[in-house]
């Protein structure tokens, strides 16, 4: 009994192996770029939410306080600041403007989020916030 247990003696054979390793590999090959995209995607949306942020704030400012002369910035020496309606040591790009004007509501000037939302601008692109929202909403 003991002989025949050890001649049934069942495994994997090479080929089996070979198989199972480029089904693996063809999985990988697949999830990785994948997964990179996801990344990127998932940085230019964090950078267009921070815009639609600072945006939130210069609305919550202009209803408490009015609109400043020259619009906010993040430039804290005018005093146009937005630090008591956005927290600045959440925001990664430190160097834009917001305006706003009846004719085109809200605007954010110097942001890194201008080039994610259309790829011709730039970062002194003058974005407005329909754009800004426009591009969440995707």
């Amino acid at each position: 009994m003991f002989k025949r247990y050890l001649k049934n003696e069942k495994g994997l054979t090479l080929i089996e192996l070979l198989v199972v390793i480029v089904i693996l590999g063809i999985i990988a090959a697949i999830a990785i770029p994948a997964v990179g995209n996801l990344i990127d995607n998932t940085r230019d949306k964090a950078k267009v939410s921070e815009a639609a942020n600072i945006i939130s704030g210069a609305k919550l400012a202009h209803a408490s306080e009015g609109y400043p002369k020259n619009g906010w910035s993040s430039d804290t020496t005018n005093g146009n600041d937005l630090e008591n309606f956005i927290e600045d040591g959440n925001l990664k790009d430190n160097s834009w403007t917001v305006t706003w004007s009846k004719a085109d509501g809200y605007e954010l000037k110097g942001h890194n989020s201008a080039p994610v939302i259309v790829s011709t601008y730039t970062d002194t692109t003058e974005v407005k916030e329909s754009e800004i929202t426009g591009f969440l909403s995707k």
